[in-house]
């Protein structure tokens, strides 16, 4: 069995976004790293390496050349190769364009089972993996807490406010991971410098059959139209109580439109 990992390399959260004129991250002129909600699914996938449910891993993704060591990253954790889809045509895509391009390049792997994070640490929106799911034409299963293959079946723990589910699914699938499924490894020295000598495979949307003018920030259902800096945090206001403090916290949160 064939497992492919899509990871993503995302701006370094500690340090500050630069953004194009046109609205756009500049990817290339922040830090970045490989998103860290992506690296328990690359530790779900090096699991079942080694316990031998899998063959191969191969970690796909989609970015600028700085991508690449994302890759490296998610190597290092394990996996076997990985697939780098760079090109200028993708720049500004939604996620709808990036989930066409993703799965494009998921065709040309062929995988059985396809691990993803629970959402990428910039944008936060958790519908990439549904989205590559459908234009796949495969079962999906998301937000697993707990993740179990056994023939031609995933099976994964759902976890809600409510209630924990058991949902199973028949292979091929797409499965999203949650930071429960367990705490990925941290790489060792040597793991680091043999993932350095492991194959990425460097493609452009044109290896892939991708029109161009069904992605890029042309194609977009949603772009961001005006981008400011989080203001300071104003001083917080501090009730004494002296018998009528509940009445007085009343008023704020009245005032405030609460209540």
């Amino acid at each position: 069995m064939k497992v492919a990992v899509l990871v993503k390399y995302v701006p370094d959260p500690d340090e500050p976004w630069s953004f194009r004129p046109d609205n756009t991250l500049d990817r290339e002129a922040m830090e970045g790293r490989l998103s860290e909600l992506d690296e328990y699914a690359v530790e779900q996938a090096v699991r079942l390496r080694e316990s031998g449910v899998a063959d191969e891993v191969v970690h796909v993704t989609v970015g600028p050349a700085e991508a690449a060591g994302a890759l490296r990253k998610a190597l290092a954790i394990g996996g076997d190769s990985a697939v780098h889809v760079v090109d200028d045509a993708v720049h500004g895509s939604d996620a709808l364009g990036t989930s066409l391009v993703l799965a494009e390049a998921l065709r040309r792997v062929g995988a059985d089972l396809v691990l993803t994070g629970m959402a990428s640490t910039d944008a936060e929106m958790s519908v990439l993996p549904s989205m590559v799911a459908d234009r796949l034409g495969v079962a999906q299963a998301t937000f697993a807490g707990q993740l179990d293959v056994d023939g031609e079946k995933v099976s994964i723990r759902r976890d809600t406010d409510a209630a924990s589910l058991r949902v199973s699914a028949a292979l091929p699938a797409v499965v999203s991971v949650t930071d429960q499924a367990g705490e990925a490894r941290y790489p060792s020295f040597r793991a680091i410098m043999t993932a350095k000598k492991k194959p990425v495979e460097t493609l452009t949307v044109a290896d892939l059959g991708v029109d161009p003018s069904r992605i890029g920030l042309a194609a977009a259902a949603v772009s961001v139209l005006d981008i400011s800096p989080t203001p300071p945090r104003e001083a917080g206001v501090v009730v004494v109580d002296d018998g009528d403090g509940a009445q007085r916290v009343a008023d704020f949160l009245d005032s405030r439109g609460f209540i």
